[in-house]
């Protein structure tokens, strides 16, 4: 294949399917070429700009791929949340310079993934703070502030220091509540503190 069919087929992949990461094997299957000779094409579609490689075998459209759409390649279990969630949903005016990632999982990969949508820094949790959303792969408000909290605590940080809030009179108390209940005594006081600085400064 031609760098214009290359574009042409992503670009239908993205309009028809929303799909914008692609694995080697896919692409071998769709150029009918050996992963040796498609490694030297790929090679040479990135100096075109046709593809980007966001990670080790994932490739796709140049500036199409989010975070959120390249976590599930990463990790399949991990999700995004503390401070990247955070500033996703507008509740602190900062925006990170990496994006913090939970997970259920011990393994042998990378704790630190660097990749052209950010820096990828893989946190494992116990099952008792480990909730992946049941759509998606970034968490709710509530979940975010606390999954926030926790990580501080466990670095040793304040965490009512680190970061400026805003709009958390948009979380649900009651989903905050049972939320809560998955964590230690510490982070509950230290969502309190938060919540309780903000309302005054609001």
């Amino acid at each position: 294949m031609k760098a214009l069919e290359w574009h042409r087929y992503l670009h239908e992949q993205r309009r028809r399917f929303g799909k914008v990461v692609f694995a080697v094997s896919e692409l071998s299957n769709v150029s009918g070429s050996s992963l040796r000779t498609l490694n030297v094409t790929l090679g040479r579609l990135q100096k075109q700009g046709v593809i980007v490689r966001y990670a080790q075998g994932l490739y796709g459209l140049p500036n199409a791929v989010t975070s959120v759409q390249l976590l599930p390649y990463l990790d399949s279990a991990a999700y995004i949340t503390a401070a990247s969630a955070l500033s996703a949903l507008n509740l602190i005016t900062q925006i990170p310079s990496e994006i913090v990632c939970f997970t259920n999982r011990r393994s042998g990969r990378p704790r630190v993934r660097v990749t052209p949508v950010g820096r990828f820094v893989f946190v494992y949790v116990p099952a008792s703070v480990y909730a992946h959303p049941k759509r998606g792969e970034l968490v709710g408000c509530a979940q975010a502030l606390c999954d926030y909290a926790f990580l501080m605590r466990r670095r040793g940080v304040d965490p009512l220091g680190q970061l400026t809030f805003r709009n958390l009179d948009r979380i649900d108390k009651a989903e905050m509540e049972r939320h809560l209940l998955r964590y230690p005594t510490s982070t509950r006081k230290s969502v309190m503190n938060i919540c309780a600085a903000n309302a005054q400064n609001a």
